[in-house]
């Protein structure tokens, strides 16, 4: 039994034996604990917009019966790249994290990372927890999955003169979130630093980097705005590129839960949830956006024609790493793009 799931049976068991040794103990006591782990601050989008609303739903409808300690910012140790391995060991029973963070473990639903492809992230959230459940649950069998989403598009942001063309990539040393999008900013002529989204602002403040591509929504939490002179997007309704989330659970965790338990997790899993983590991140990424206009900060909407042609290479590479890993790439490619169209249309 993993050490989560052990936790959680403790927790069961000391419920049982209150309730016979205490025969008038409310009906709705306490029976399981569950700790949640994620890399973020609590005043992040997802932690207070998504993941405290999400936990406060799960306890209300458990009837209190359920209670979910939420440690945000690493609080139990580890760095945000160990992240899914701890509910994946159970070393925590539940974890969100950014599954770009270990590359090229989840390699078909890299598909939805690939340039040009996000809309909004309500809409592009919906088609990937579809993509996922047609393509992906093998690539997450080794946890029990409760929530996949996407951010929105993402922007380049820039310290100095920033990016006004494709020629100004020339020179420039960008954090990427993860090996798609740093094999996208090495194809367009930076050099491409991975880096988990903590460091930023140090990197950034000590001049590690000239800039970063994130969301809106994150630029907040990390005062992005006060350390670049300059934020760049791309004209149209697709942005730059997005990355992919999970809200995932211990599977040992999972199934000690009682059936009605289950259900009540269950009921906070799936499409609909996806998209209200995705509509906090739509509506973080006003509230960023908002802030650099506020800070005088250049903000620049780019023709993505240039773009478009010299991030190419990195879907035809893509494509070609997937193929020669036994799956069709061009195929999983235009299904994501079709399943963006359908819920973007919607």
């Amino acid at each position: 039994m993993s050490a989560g799931a052990a936790g959680l049976a403790i927790g069961l068991a000391a419920g049982l034996v209150g309730g016979l040794v205490g025969g008038s103990a409310p009906a709705a006591a306490q029976e399981v604990t569950l700790r949640l782990h994620q890399f973020l601050p609590l005043r992040s989008t997802i932690p207070a917009e998504a993941i405290t609303p999400w936990i406060e739903a799960v306890e209300a409808d458990s009837g209190g019966r359920i209670e979910i300690e939420h440690y945000p910012s690493m609080q139990l140790g580890g760095a945000p790249p160990s992240l899914y391995d701890q509910a994946r060991d159970g070393v925590v029973d539940i974890v969100w994290t950014l599954l770009g963070y270990t590359p090229g473990r989840f390699q078909k639903l890299e598909a939805f990372e690939l340039p040009f492809m996000v809309s909004t992230a309500e809409a592009t959230s919906k088609a990937f927890h579809e993509f996922v459940q047609k393509n992906g649950l093998d690539e997450l069998s080794d946890v029990h999955p409760l929530v996949v989403h996407t951010h929105g598009p993402g922007l380049l942001h820039v310290r100095g003169e920033g990016v006004r063309s494709l020629d100004d990539m020339a020179g420039l040393t960008l954090r990427g979130p993860t090996r798609v999008i740093t094999k996208m900013l090495d194809d367009m002529g930076a050099s491409a630093v991975g880096m988990p989204v903590p460091a930023v602002p140090e990197a950034l403040s000590k001049g590690v980097i000239d800039g970063a591509v994130v969301p809106w929504e994150v630029t907040v939490p990390l005062k992005i705005a006060e350390l670049v002179d300059s934020h760049t997007g791309f004209e149209g309704d697709r942005g730059l590129y997005t990355a992919t989330f999970a809200l995932v659970m211990n599977k040992d965790s999972y199934a000690a839960l009682p059936d009605d338990l289950k259900k009540v997790i269950d009921a906070h899993s799936g499409i609909e949830t996806a998209a209200l983590f995705g509509a906090a991140m739509d509506e973080g990424d006003k509230a960023g956006l908002g802030i650099a206009r506020s800070s005088g900060n250049d903000i620049r909407m780019l023709d993505p024609g240039p773009w478009k042609q010299a991030a190419q290479a990195t879907i035809d590479d893509w494509i070609a790493e997937m193929d020669a890993q036994g799956h069709d790439g061009a195929a999983l490619v235009e299904e994501a793009r079709a399943l963006i169209e359908k819920y973007s249309a919607e």
